[in-house]
């Protein structure tokens, strides 16, 4: 029997939506990083895929989200070349790890996500980063669509707000994805 293939993939940790005073700051996505470095550096030491998606835009607005665009013109963030585009120093990708740019909510809508996940025959992805109500929501929920076993590691994913957290945690649970703590990850699910 074919042992199942995992992969980590950690949602927009970038300079702009981490760091406080950035344009486009989640308040609990810097209180994530730790938790995400553990992880990291689990996956990395049993030789699992990671992929790193991020955010860019062009700096006229001309590929953000229509809903977006008010916000955007009066602060841009995630404009490729600045500071603010680049993935937090503590979660820096190694130089075998996937970065995919994404220009909507989800991960998978118009990018390679899914080609690259088949092709390294994955079929559990877990999914951590910022934040909740949006680009893990809709990337969760895709991955259940294409077909993925999909774990959730809930403390080292932020929203605004730990109730903003805890709804889409219970939304997300209700549709049949695990969602554990870090802990619980690195001392079970790692270990496959």
């Amino acid at each position: 029997m074919k042992k199942q293939r995992y992969a980590l993939i950690i949602i927009d940790m970038q300079n702009d939506f981490v760091l406080p005073d950035s344009p486009a700051c989640v308040a609990g996505a810097l209180a994530t990083v730790a938790q995400i470095q553990k992880i990291l550096e689990t996956c990395r030491r049993i030789k699992w895929p990671v992929i790193h998606v991020i955010r860019e835009y062009r700096a006229d607005g001309s590929d953000i989200e229509i809903t977006r665009l008010p916000e955007f013109r009066e602060k841009k963030y995630c404009v490729p070349g600045t500071a603010g585009c680049e993935i937090v120093a503590a979660l820096k990708p190694a130089s075998d790890e996937y970065i995919i740019v994404k220009k909507r909510f989800s991960a998978f809508m118009n990018t390679e996500l899914d080609i690259i996940l088949r092709r390294l025959e994955i079929e559990n992805i877990v999914i951590c980063g910022t934040q909740y109500p949006h680009c893990i929501r809709a990337t969760v929920y895709d991955g259940v669509s294409y077909g993925y076993n999909v774990t959730l590691i809930t403390d080292a994913t932020a929203a605004q707000t730990p109730e903003i957290a805890s709804a889409n945690t219970r939304d997300i649970r209700d549709i049949g994805v695990e969602c554990v703590s870090t802990f619980y990850f690195v001392n079970n699910i790692a270990v496959h």
